[in-house]
This record gives structure tokens, sequence and C-alpha cells, in this order.
């Protein structure tokens, strides 16, 4: 009788992982998954090849005397088998695949490397492990239904990239959802359950017609046609979109309608909205929380997930704690009907090299990816950004569309030159009128600070946007000089998440009950957050930073006319000189135009400013044409490495909290144990410093664990982290 053979140890309940079932099981999902871009075929090869090495006796005898998930390479025998039955370069390419199902992708070149090393007095294992794995498997060699890509999605090597990162995907989640069900049941039978989309296309619309209607006027007008116009344009076959809206124009509802009909009528199977901050992404979460959640449902529908949630992702068969059961599951794998994340979040899983953070790439497949403040993304690394989504419209059945007031003129980069990108809104023009709130002025002169504060004094609410935390503390100085420092409030990144939403709700309240409020922040309030002023001054600085600015003002359209001045600062500080470059465009663009917001105007602005920046300045392409994941991953980063400082923000007992939940995770980090929960909660606490900044600070740094330290220095309850001085080059924001 044929003896079993296995593919992990025993469970809780005793019960080996039967290799066959294994194998199989992972081959099916994995072959569901890279069915929806029509690659189910080599989604299936992959599953069944991925853990033929652990037929090896080597391997069984280590499985069964350790009952353990460690033990010899398992990967070789896989990859060696892919290089001699695939034909070039396909046979290359799937065994780098299966090298990287557990330690993450690499370069052909050292594919063969290790491949070589691997095998050296191993052969006749990764041999006798390929015939138990035919004797298991009949057909395990049979590649005669396996159809090469066609000529589009994989027409160059930087196609290919692409289409190995979506099938390394499917290969991750399949193989780590069943081990999951083996390991750990009661985890995997909590994922799922959340309603359908068609399901939230209904309360969507029922919530919509209570609303309906309710605005009158031209805003209410406007936001009527811009929400029908998204409507009817999901008809139209899933491809690029541009949904250009002003300002209050309605476009986070628009963008969300055309979404849902979009999907229901083409058959696509999520809807990802994509924003720029973190901050963003919590209030349009909530936004469609509101919407889609009801008591009751199995499972929530809206998913929020950005670099607050990264370390609940685990491998599978481990658990945590400190967040909700189904959003930590579905932000393994983003197994859920909408999703909302971050710009950092989606393309640096998509240019990562990591299993866990790939693993939910093939989640982009046949869904509908909704970019907010499209604008917004780094212009250095626009080109493969941009090839990448054009290649998801083209190849992987998914409709993206860029949301913007400002809409970026992306056909100045080569990768996006041709590219078709259909207007949700036709002639969008004329809601820019239609819905015009401001009128903007330009001081002849510089101003200094002490100017700027002269403006604001007798204001009774006015807000004020500079470029560096160095200007924002500056420009509090002066007006609190000018008599009016129990109107003030600041907000920049001095502050801690919780200070900020603190301060957030007290400019909203006195904004409400119309009281005295004069804020001061840097660009984090520019971008999706509802604030009305009735005046409105921004440093100069890049054209759509301004008219980002502008829709603070007068949002509502309560007035006639809100007024924005735009001013040039005496003394302000250095910026970086990717930000000074669009900064100095935009002072020109605004000496030749009376109207920055208007679309034309943007467009010249965007035309010059892209066409003068290097879309790939990481050199990210030619990695990618090389299959170099490694490179590619080294050099995708978006945001300068940071460290999260714990401050102590809020009343006595608060800050007694927060001491408590340091020693906690502390005692955690030094046990080598757990402390998620402690560091869940510690989040609204943390200000972020560059890794480059920890040195300067370093008598008042006490690390707590990897990545995470703790501020002995002072903080101001209104103005944040207490810094003798800001650097020039700290531009967060």
């Amino acid at each position: 009788m044929s003896r079993l053979l296995f593919a992990h140890s025993a469970n809780d309940r005793g019960d080996r992982h039967e290799w066959t079932e294994h194998a199989e099981n992972t081959a099916l999902r994995a072959s569901s998954f890279a069915g929806a871009f029509g690659m189910k075929e080599w989604g299936s090869l992959l599953g069944l090849w991925h853990d033929v090495g652990k037929l090896a006796d080597d391997f069984q005898r280590y499985l069964l005397a350790n009952e353990s998930r460690g033990g010899p390479d398992h990967k070789a025998a896989g990859a060696q088998l892919a290089m001699r039955v695939l034909r070039p370069p396909w046979g290359e390419r799937l065994a780098l695949l299966l090298r990287g199902h557990h330690g993450g992708l690499d370069t052909p070149t050292s594919l063969k490397t290790w491949l070589g090393d691997q095998l050296q007095g191993r052969s006749q294992e990764a041999r006798i492990a390929v015939d138990e794995a035919r004797r298991l498997i009949p057909d395990l060699l049979d590649v005669s239904e396996l159809r090469l890509p066609d000529s589009g999605i994989a027409a160059s090597d930087v196609r290919s990239d692409l289409l190995l990162r979506m099938l390394f995907s499917c290969l991750i989640d399949a193989d780590w959802l069943d081990t999951e069900a083996h390991f750990s049941p009661d985890k995997s039978a909590g994922r799922g359950g959340a309603p359908s989309l068609d399901e939230l296309r209904r309360r969507f619309e029922e919530k919509h017609a209570g609303i309906r209607g309710s605005l009158e006027g031209p805003v209410g007008e406007a936001r009527d046609a811009i929400y029908a116009a998204s409507v009817e344009a999901a008809k139209r076959p899933p491809q690029l979109f541009r949904l250009t809206v002003p300002t209050g124009g309605g476009k986070t509802l628009s963008g969300m309608a055309f979404a849902l009909e979009h999907a229901r009528m083409h058959g696509q199977r999520r809807v990802i909205v994509v924003v720029p901050y973190i901050s963003i992404t919590e209030q349009t979460a909530q936004t469609y929380r509101d919407i889609f959640n009801r008591d009751g449902d199995p499972a929530p529908a809206v998913l929020e997930h950005h670099s607050g949630a990264d370390e609940l992702i685990e491998a599978p068969g481990s658990e945590s704690s400190g967040s909700p059961r189904w959003a930590r599951l579905a932000a393994e794998n983003w197994d859920a009907p909408v999703v909302v994340t971050t710009t950092v979040q989606l393309f640096e899983s998509l240019f990562d090299r990591r299993p866990g953070r790939m693993r939910k790439l093939h989640r982009l497949a046949n869904s509908v990816i909704i970019l907010d403040e499209a604008q917004a993304l780094p212009r250095k690394f626009l080109a493969p950004i941009l090839d990448a989504l054009r290649t998801l419209c083209e190849h992987y059945g998914a409709t993206v569309v860029l949301s913007t007031a400002t809409q970026p003129a992306f056909e100045a980069i080569p990768e996006f030159a041709g590219a078709e990108a259909h207007e949700i809104v036709p002639q969008p023009e004329r809601w820019f009128e239609q819905l015009r709130r401001v009128d903007y002025k330009r001081p002849d002169t510089r101003l200094s600070w002490e100017e700027v504060a002269d403006l604001m004094r007798d204001e009774p609410q006015a807000l004020a946007i500079v470029n560096t935390k160095r200007d924002a503390l500056a420009l509090l100085d002066a007006v609190e000089a000018v008599g009016r420092s129990g109107d003030a409030l600041h907000l920049s990144a001095l502050l801690c998440g919780e200070h900020r939403r603190d301060v957030l709700r007290e400019t909203r309240r006195r904004l409400n009950d119309e009281k005295p409020c004069l804020l001061i922040s840097t660009q984090v309030v520019e971008a999706g957050v509802d604030l009305d002023f009735p005046l409105v001054l921004r440093a100069v600085g890049p054209l759509d930073a301004i008219v980002q600015a502008a829709g603070r003002c007068n949002r509502e359209g309560k007035l006639d006319r809100g007024r924005v001045v735009v001013f040039e600062p005496a003394e302000p500080s250095p910026l970086p000189r990717s930000y000074r470059l669009a900064a100095e465009i935009g002072r020109d663009a605004l000496g030749a135009e009376g109207r920055p917001d208007h679309p034309a105007v943007q467009r010249r602005y965007f035309e010059r400013l892209l066409t003068l920046s290097d879309a790939d300045g990481e050199k990210i392409q030619p990695l990618r044409a090389d299959l170099d994941f490694r490179g590619v991953a080294r050099r995708f980063r978006m945001i300068e490495p940071t460290v999260s400082v714990v401050v102590r923000y809020g009343d006595p007992a608060q800050q007694e909290e927060i001491e408590g939940l340091v020693d906690q995770l502390r005692d955690a980090a030094a046990a080598g144990y757990g402390g998620r929960a402690a560091l869940r909660a510690l989040q609204p606490y943390a200000v972020p410093f560059y890794a480059s900044q920890l040195s300067e600070f370093a008598d008042r740094l006490s690390e707590v664990a990897p990545g995470v330290y703790d501020w002995t220095g002072d903080y101001d309850n209104g103005r944040g982290t207490v810094l003798e001085r800001l650097a020039a080059d700290n531009f967060i924001l």
C-alpha cells in the first residue's frame, strides 16, 4: 500500500495535510484567480508544481520527525521542473515564481545560481520528488492545454513583469488560503460574507434617493447633472476614464455611482478607491461605511486598508489581536466588495517582491479602480504607475478612473501617450464655471509673515495654508502677535493623528457655530478635507495645490464669492527640488492666467510640468524589463522611510494611558511576542519622523519596538512636537 505523503505538519486536531489535497486545492484556487485575466491554466500549473519538492524523502522525514514547517528546501524541484517542461522564456519565468513563493521574487540571474546550489548533491532527491508527484497526479506534466500569453499581455518584458506579478499573487493567495484552512479552520471560516455589489448598489441608490434634490440652486443642479452623467457613462466598456469635477460637485458619490453601475453591467468584482493620504482614506471610508454597512450583515462591505494596517498582514496559520477579525482577514488579500486604500499601499504593493504584500494584486483584475486626487501621484514614478494602470485596463479587465478637480495631462508621459481616457462628465469646463465659488487675488509684492497675519487680523474666520511646518509655526507666531492667539489653530504633521482629528473637529465646530477661527495649516488640509472658510490664503505652490486650497473656500456656496489670496512669502523655507519646480511653474501660470481652476489652464500647467519632469526618476522601467524584482522593490519607495514616534498628547488621564501602552509594547518587544494590540492603540498618538532624523534627536528618543520610538521631549497641545529647528529637507506635511 502506498504511503501517505504530506505538505504540512499536524494541526491542532492532530491531522496532517496530505500533499495531493494541498496541491489540487491550491491549483483550483489559483486557476480561479488567474481565470479573471484568461490565464487559468497557468494558475493551475503553479498550484500543482509549487510544493513538489516536499515529496522528497528528506523533507518527509524532517516533517514527520519535527512536526515543523521548516525543513530542507522544497522550492528547487518545482523550479527545475518548470525550466525542463516549458520552453524558454516561460520555463524560467515560472521558475522565478515557484522559487519565490516563500522568500519573494528575485532575478533570473540569481535564480540560476540558486538553483545550481540547491540541486548540487540533491538532484536525486528532486527527481524522486517529481516521480512521486507524477504518481499522485498522473497529468502533472500535461501542458497540452497551456496557451502562451497573447501578444498584448506579454508584448514586452515590461508587460511580462506585470503578468508574472499577477500570477505570483494568484499562487500566493491560493497557497496561503489552503494552508490557513488546514491550520486555522476557524480563521478560514471568518472570510467572506460581505454583501454583493448588487446589494450595495441597491443601498447606494436608496441613500442617494434620500439626498437627491436636497441642495437647490446652481450647486444642486450641477451635482444632479454630474451624477446622472456618471451613471450614463457606466454603460461604456471597461477602459480608462476621467472624472473631472470641480470641488463641491459631488465627486465622491458620483464616482461610486459610476463604479457600481459599471461593475453591474460588465461583471466586475469589486470597487477599489485609492486616495493619496491616510486622513482622506479615513474620511472616504467612513462616508462609504455610512452608506453600505448594515447591522446584521455577516461581514462589513467596506475595507479600509493603509500603512497603519500593514502590521496585521501575516503568514497563514498565525493569529493576532487588536483589529476586528474581518478587517484583519480582508486586508491580507483584499477580499472585499469595496476597498478604500492609499496610493502608497497600492503601488508599493504592486512593485514589491514580498509574498505578503503582493498577495492581493490579483484582486485588481476585473475591478473598478478609482484613483482619487490623481494629480497627487508622484511624478518620478509616473512611468511605471501609468504603464501598469494602462496594462490593467487593456489586458486584465480593469476599469481605471482618474478622478480629480485638477486633471493632469498624463499624455505627456510616453507610457501614457496614445491612451484614450473617456470623460465621464462631458464638457466638464461648464461645471467649473457654474460651480465657481471663489475669486482669486494675488498681492503685487512678497508678504512677510507679519503682513499675512495682518490680512487675517480682522477676519472672523480664515484658513492659511503654507508649504512647510517651519512656515506654519512662523505664521502662527505672527497671528498670536497680532492678538488672535485664542482664535488660532495649527495643523501639520508635528501633531499626532488624534491631535489632528481634534483640531479638525474643533475647526468644524467653530465654523458651524460661526465662532472665530483662524486655522494655519500645511497641505494636510488641502485634498478631500471638508472645511468651508470665507477666506483662504495660500502660499505660492503647485497650481493644483492652489486649486485644492481654494476648494476649502466657500465650499458649500453659501456666499456669492469666497476670497482666495495667493501670496508669495518674503522669507519662505527651502523646498525640495521637485516641489520647487512645480511651484515655479505654478507661479508662472498664475501670472499668465486669471482662473487657475479652469481645466484648460490646468492642462497647460501639467503639460509643461510633466514635460520638464523625469517620469522614471528611479529608472524602474529598465529594471522591470530585466525582470529584476529585487531592484524594482528596492527603488520603488513613494515616501522616504519613516518611523513612528509616540508622543504624550491629551489630558493627564490620556497621557497615563499612553504611558501604559508604551510599557506594554516595550515588554512585548523585549520578550519577543505579540504587542500588536498595544501598537494598534498607539497609532493615533504617533508622529512620523524620517529615519534619517533619528540621530539628530537621539537624546529624546528611546526605541520601544522595531520602527517605534518613545518621545521624551516636549509636546505642546497647540504646536505639537517641540523641535528646536526644522530641517529644510524635512517635508513630511
